[in-house]
């Protein structure tokens, strides 16, 4: 039986974008305050995914074994380092978050059988690597805090609650929405970046989250006049909103997730998604209830 297997580690470094054919201002122009010298620091959170057949004594690896080579061949070399030095592969290759996931990934393959790298930036930063050449994941976590009522318009009161209890209820009610949205592209070869993160972000919070925060949406936002603004309903939303957008900076939109409460999340899939116009395909969003 096949199974797949994740070992976690950690590691504190520094790192700093920087390119010594551009200009100091050409340099802050694309990097921002990533430039500054003599860098900046992160504890990253590694996620080693294997997969293999299940041995007589119901392992796939002894992740004993495991653990060792991932410090061998990662941890012991990276913790507490200035990455632009520690490994050749960023003279070449600036060490953003996606390209080290790459690097690990180059690292550990001749000596464990990897499916998926993840690297943690931070909580609210993290890329998967799958082994696929330059491509890579990024994603970016945010949040926002809306109001919603579960109701069509063309049902009754009674209905409505039959079909959606409680969030019928004329009033409406809230949720602290958690955000995650999951980017797809190549790594440029030099600045070891599948998108211009701070475009990123910045397309995120013009898009959606100052647009959703603190409304009432099915009044404030007129997309939700007519569509009932559940979870999934949301998620595609978002995804349509932001599909174009982040084609327009060189990346493709591959994922969002949108968790509603700790009992409830959706992931829509860009794939799924309308092409060009808002509202104009359904998509068919995954809906996990815990």
């Amino acid at each position: 039986m096949k199974c797949i297997i994740n070992r976690r580690a950690q590691f504190s470094a520094s790192h700093r974008y920087w390119l010594p054919e551009l200009s100091e201002a050409e340099n802050i122009q694309q990097f921002g305050a990533c430039s500054r010298a003599p860098g900046h620091g992160h504890n990253y959170v590694l996620f080693v995914y294997m997969a293999g057949e299940l041995d007589e004594y119901g392992m796939v690896l002894n992740l004993s074994d495991v653990k060792h080579v991932i410090k061998r061949e990662v941890t012991s070399q990276l913790d507490f380092s200035y990455l632009n030095d520690v490994w050749s592969e960023f003279q070449q290759t600036l060490p953003t978050t996606e390209n080290i996931a790459r690097i690990i990934w180059q690292r550990l393959a001749p000596y464990l059988p990897i499916v998926r790298i993840q690297l943690f930036e931070h909580p609210e930063l993290w890329a998967d690597y799958l082994g696929d050449g330059m491509e890579a994941y990024l994603t970016l976590s945010t949040h926002f805090s809306a109001a919603h009522r579960l109701a069509r318009p063309d049902l009754s009161y009674e209905e409505n609650c039959e079909i959606y209890g409680k969030c019928a209820r004329p009033n409406g009610h809230g949720h602290n929405y958690h955000l995650e949205v999951t980017v797809k592209g190549e790594m440029d070869e030099r600045t070891g970046m599948i998108v211009d993160l701070g475009a990123l972000q910045k397309e995120i919070e013009d898009l959606v989250v100052e647009p959703l925060d603190h409304t009432f949406l099915n009044k404030d936002i007129p997309y939700f006049a007519n569509v009932v603004p559940t979870a999934e309903n949301i998620a595609v939303y978002i995804g349509n909103v932001l599909n174009q957008p982040i084609r327009e900076l060189g990346s493709q939109l591959y994922k969002v997730k949108l968790i509603e409460s700790p009992n409830n999340f959706c992931e829509v899939y860009a794939a799924d998604l309308a092409e060009n116009a808002i509202g104009s395909k359904r998509s068919e969003p995954v809906l996990v209830r815990l």
